[in-house]
């Protein structure tokens, strides 16, 4: 699972860096509604395919789809309205939160009655509608596209990097969470009912706090915001891998809900008002490009370290990683 999950991230990776700043050369609405159809695509290979190959192929692929747009989406979202950035990225997050929450709860439903597939095809399904829907929207293109064909340049501005490893920093934690969550509930015969609640429990403060946590960290700055998420969601990190059942580590990860839904928005709205207008689009990549790679290794070197080490050892060694990358983040921003 470790490794299906790791190669998407990785597959999102590739397409941030060398497709995303596409976005940025008056084609960020193209972009999007390619991303999304190849994700389409993806999804349907993971619902349909009966080998593991099959499968990871899908994984893959719908990873490529997902970063081609993410970014893409996150520029619309920064143009439409400069002066509020921060709450309509952290809106943004509210919607890739639900949607995350939200497949859990199809699954349940659905594969019961209807088989493996069909929370995929379901999925797929209603993605493309919604793609349909969304071209009678406008979207404004950057009056002067970059010439830029790709976005690493940016790193060499001190905030951009900074902003960079303190996102890296949170998708080690999401990594390591995802990875973990399902095998130490498992592993500590913690009900069923409650380890999928647990992850659609955790989303609920995320989904209602983006938007506020967005516009404080605009307000407030956002470096801030991120390190004090950082160090909190740590600290929650260590503590997973101390407690004694499955049931006090779902109730420890209601209050780290509650910290990230403030703070998780903020790194992406640092890389944000750290470039200018024509160059947001690959900015978003850079981020989501580190964002995936961590998140990708540490799926699957995370899942390595339980099986050999244990509990306590995997997630210490996360919440180490964590710390490592936002003192790296906050000494760039400084």
């Amino acid at each position: 699972v470790g490794v299906i999950i790791g190669l998407g991230f990785l597959s999102a990776f590739v397409a941030q860096v060398f497709i995303a700043p596409v976005a940025d050369r008056g084609r960020a609405r193209q972009l999007v509604t390619l991303g999304v159809l190849v994700n389409v695509a993806g999804l349907l290979m993971m619902g349909l395919g009966d080998t593991f190959g099959i499968i990871t192929a899908g994984r893959i692929i719908s990873g490529v789809g997902i970063g081609a747009a993410t970014p893409a989406i996150r520029r619309i979202v920064v143009l439409a309205d400069p002066a509020n950035l921060g709450r309509n990225l952290g809106l943004m997050l509210s919607a890739d939160v639900f949607g995350f929450a939200a497949g859990p709860a199809i699954s349940a439903v659905l594969v019961g009655p209807l088989g493996l597939a069909a929370p995929f095809l379901v999925v797929a399904g209603a993605t493309a509608v919604l793609v349909l829907a969304t071209f009678r929207v406008r979207v404004a293109e950057t009056i002067e596209p970059s010439p830029q064909r790709l976005a690493l340049d940016l790193l060499r501005l001190r905030p951009v990097a900074g902003a960079v490893a303190l996102g890296a920093s949170v998708f080690l934690m999401i990594g390591a969470f995802d990875a973990l969550w399902d095998v130490v509930h498992e592993d500590l015969e913690t009900p069923t009912w409650m380890a999928n609640l647990g992850i659609t429990l955790f989303a609920v403060p995320l989904i209602v706090l983006g938007p506020v946590g967005g516009r404080l960290a605009q307000r407030f700055g956002p470096y801030l915001f991120a390190a004090a998420g950082l160090v909190f969601g740590a600290a929650f990190m260590v503590t997973y891998g101390l407690l004694p059942t499955g049931t006090w580590i779902f109730g420890f990860s209601m209050g780290h809900a509650l910290t990230d839904g403030l703070t998780i928005a903020s790194s992406g709205v640092a890389v944000s008002m750290a470039v200018p207008e024509e160059r947001q689009a690959g900015a978003q990549g850079v981020m989501g490009a580190a964002q995936a790679l961590t998140g990708g290794i540490t799926a699957i070197v995370i899942g390595g370290l339980y099986d050999h080490f244990g509990r306590a050892t995997a997630y210490a060694a996360g919440a180490v990683g964590m710390l490592v990358l936002l003192v790296v983040g906050m000494a760039l921003a400084a």
